[in-house]
């Protein structure tokens, strides 16, 4: 199943960016997908990406960014992050 391939993926991605060198406020404590919350917001989406937080924001408000809108706050459904990533993931060579 392509989702489970997806799931997979993102699990190798975070154990790789949980040991990479950021510095410690935007490491991720995620060791699994399924430890993520169904959805993530710019906190989490900044220590899971490696970023910081006004970055995350930043990136939330792009219009292919899978955001929800709920009042004033964004959020985003944990599925659509990892479609996302793995849409946006081009290697080394662009």
């Amino acid at each position: 199943d392509s989702n489970d391939q997806l799931t997979s993926r993102f699990n190798i991605w975070l154990a790789i960016n949980k040991e990479s060198r950021y510095q410690e406020m935007k490491k991720s404590n995620f060791t699994h997908y399924d430890e993520l919350p169904l959805f993530l917001n710019a906190e989490i989406v900044a220590k899971l990406l490696g970023i910081g937080q006004a970055s995350a924001y930043e990136l939330m408000h792009e219009k292919d960014f899978p955001t929800i809108r709920i009042g004033k706050r964004l959020v985003v459904p944990k599925d659509k992050f990892l479609i996302w990533v793995n849409e946006n993931t081009k290697g080394g060579n662009r």
